[in-house]
């Protein structure tokens, strides 16, 4: 028996890219599946903690009956509202900062012109090709039952599903996170965008509000400025970035400074008011009241979890609706035969960090009797970028979380501006920070802030190594030219301890 339940989905503008992507992630003639008796594993969220867990589990080929619910698109905001479209939208736009630097370079390349609606069109085809990885059919081929339409806890060992009950044994939690809005007066009535709509454009707005300052925010108000679009971006701390090492985050906002950007910092937005001009923005900074008028809104102010019409409340599972899912270190929530992996309880809101707390899951849920041998979220090194240019790549503590903590720390600082491979290249923006605890050779954190800093973060030096050891490593990966003996050991001056 099959049942019909899935509801059609549309992704404007939906041309020929849009319709395969859809027809992938969320096909209008897709039929649940007639439930199993029960299942070992029910995964309830399609983005990436939950494919990885349900692909991981059938994968085992140890006859595991596994269940995926998903009510809107497979993949999640990944494929279909982050990483693969925003990523895309960036490539095109550091065309164009590549092109600003070849003049200083000798390099005259002329008048160049943006084509946003073939930029947008590259987009949705890059998309709708690579979508197939996370379809319905491929899952189902992989043995596991794919049920569309939303999940609601009915209470221990039971999930309800478009009028489908299923039994598990165990199940997931990984619904994700979407954009936040704001209770900003008039921002509703005057219409705004997220990071779930914006990549529906077609043409190029040529004054764009973007109110958040946080990564995405800082991606996307970059890209836009480039591509043509007069960017005004508003932050209610008093720099960007504020998670952020603040000597990174000034590299950036001078970035910004530097390419035409407006910036609006320790600002709170009273008002937004639709007129014949555009949106109307009411906002004070500093103490002082102002207004800007701009075509388009951007609402890029954080995330919050999805927990709505889960019924939690039926399997005592605890959660909170700004953090979302409560989880302890194993990823168990309040209801130990409920695991929870992703934005919907991780403070870690990346791709890869969703895929490695859900191969905790894998282990402790199937391969931890009585709980024995389990892995631990905290045992994670976790490294993440903000693809800005230069990037931002971090990972572990900043000097003032250290500090916070009680921890006294040194400080080793690069300046890119004293590296030869730096210089060459006309990127002297950044700088590579290591934070280690003092009169001990314990690695903290670090920060690198450059053009590639995301693949260099990944060359660090095993944060267990030895001082010596990592010292020498990391003369290994600092940008020098290629003829240069690369054990050579620099002039001291480049080290800066503090």
């Amino acid at each position: 028996m099959f049942q019909n339940s899935s509801s059609e989905v549309n992704i404007l503008p939906m041309d020929e890219h849009n319709q395969k992507l859809v027809n992938y992630v969320h096909p209008a003639d897709w039929v649940n599946p007639q439930p199993q008796d029960c299942y070992d594993l029910v995964v309830i969220g399609a983005g990436t903690a939950g494919l990885v867990v349900a692909a991981g589990a059938a994968g085992l080929d140890i006859g595991l009956k596994v269940a995926l619910v998903e009510k809107h698109l497979m993949g999640g905001d990944c494929l279909n509202f982050g990483c693969i479209p925003s990523k895309c939208l960036i490539r095109s736009s550091r065309i164009i900062g590549e092109i600003e630097k070849a003049k200083k370079l000798g390099i005259d390349i002329g008048d160049t012109r943006v084509d946003f609606a073939r930029v947008m069109t590259r987009m949705r085809q890059i998309r709708a090709d690579i979508s197939h990885h996370d379809s319905v059919q491929r899952f189902q081929k992989l043995g596991i039952d794919v049920f569309l339409g939303s999940a609601r806890f009915l209470g221990q060992n039971a999930v309800e599903v478009a009028g489908k009950t299923l039994a598990y044994k165990k199940a997931v939690i990984a619904t994700g996170t979407r954009a936040f809005h704001p209770d900003i007066p008039g921002l509703k009535e005057a219409g705004f965008y997220t990071n779930e709509t914006i990549f529906s454009l077609t043409e190029l707005p040529p004054r764009l509000a973007i109110i958040g300052g946080g990564p995405i925010g800082c991606e996307l108000a970059q890209a836009f400025q480039r591509l043509g679009t007069q960017v005004i971006l508003f932050h209610n701390h008093s720099h960007l970035l504020n998670k952020e090492d603040p000597e990174a985050a000034a590299i950036i906002e001078n970035t910004f400074l530097r390419e035409g950007m407006q910036l609006i910092l320790s600002c709170q937005i009273e008002r937004v008011r639709k007129n014949e001009r555009g949106k109307t923005i009411e906002y004070t900074s500093n103490g002082q009241g102002a207004t800007i008028t701009v075509d388009e809104i951007l609402v890029a102010a954080g995330r919050e979890p999805n927990l709505s019409g889960l019924n939690l409340e039926a399997v005592a599972v605890e959660y909170d609706t700004r953090r979302g899912v409560k989880v302890n270190d194993y990823l168990q929530t309040t209801n130990p035969k409920i695991y929870a992996a992703g934005d919907i309880c991780m403070d870690w809101k990346f791709t890869h960090a969703a895929d490695a707390a859900a191969r905790i899951v894998i282990k402790n849920t199937l391969f931890s009797p009585f709980g024995f041998g389990r892995d631990k979220l905290s045992n994670l090194v976790m490294p993440w970028v903000t693809y800005t240019d230069p990037e931002i790549a971090r990972v572990g503590m900043d000097e003032t979380q250290a500090k916070a903590r009680g921890l006294t720390t040194n400080t080793i600082k690069i300046p890119l501006s004293i590296v030869d491979r730096a210089i060459a290249d006309g990127e002297t923006d950044g700088f590579l920070k290591i934070i280690h605890k003092q009169g001990s050779d314990q690695i903290l954190g670090a920060t690198i802030v450059a053009a590639h800093a995301g693949e260099m973060i990944l060359k660090l030096p095993p944060l267990w190594l030895p001082k010596s050891d990592w010292v020498n490593s990391l003369l290994l990966f600092i940008p020098t030219p290629p003829k240069r003996k690369r054990l050579k050991r620099p002039p001291m001056p480049i080290v800066e301890l503090s």
